[in-house]
């Protein structure tokens, strides 16, 4: 028995489709806001239970530390991660301070990377099978992907560009508007030429 619907006819899928991607993109200019809470939410939570000393991440740091400048400045270097992480989130906050905010995300994402290479019998099972701890360190990619769409939708002149290559380049060449489908016939008005 078969329950499957049976397929829409093409016009109506193609209205369906149409109106879908319509939708998705009437929320682009919503983009860089969105993506800025979302980044100002992860950052300021997770560096304030950090300080809150409450954090699951704190076993992983403290080998880190162990491994790197020694636990005792583990202290001060997870406090000051902590309180970088809730600048970060702050920063993305105010538009204005998005280009920071990104120089400094890189600068953390660095660290709290480094674990898979320093310590990596903290972050893997076997090669190229982490545990919870990576997983958790490289969906950090994703943050940093989201960054990076921010501050390119946060610059003007990299609107601009991103907008020329969306439109048709101008000067000489065909019009695209009079572009004639392939094997049409077309009389050109303008210069008496024909087409193929």
């Amino acid at each position: 028995m078969n329950f499957s619907q049976p397929p829409l006819p093409t016009a109506r899928r193609d209205g369906r489709l149409a109106r879908v991607w319509s939708a998705v993109q009437s929320l682009a200019p919503w983009f860089p806001l969105v993506a800025r809470i979302a980044i100002f939410l992860v950052y300021t939570w997770f560096g304030l239970v950090k300080l809150t000393g409450l954090s699951g991440a704190t076993p992983l740091a403290e080998e880190l530390t162990r491994q790197t400048i020694g636990m005792e400045y583990f202290g001060l270097a997870f406090t000051l991660l902590a309180v970088i992480e809730c600048i970060i989130g702050l920063l993305f906050v105010i538009p204005s301070t998005v280009r920071v905010a990104v120089v400094l995300m890189l600068g953390h994402l660095a660290v709290v990377c480094s674990p898979l290479v320093l310590v990596p019998h903290a972050a893997w099972i076997a090669p190229l099978v982490p545990n919870l701890e990576g997983q958790y360190i490289i969906k950090n990619v994703l943050l940093l992907a989201l960054a990076l769409g921010i501050s390119t939708a946060s610059w003007p002149s990299a609107r601009r560009g991103a907008h020329a290559l969306t439109r048709p380049a101008a000067g000489p060449g065909p019009d695209p508007d009079r572009t004639v489908p392939a094997g049409v016939v077309s009389d050109d008005k303008v210069s008496g030429t024909v087409r193929r």
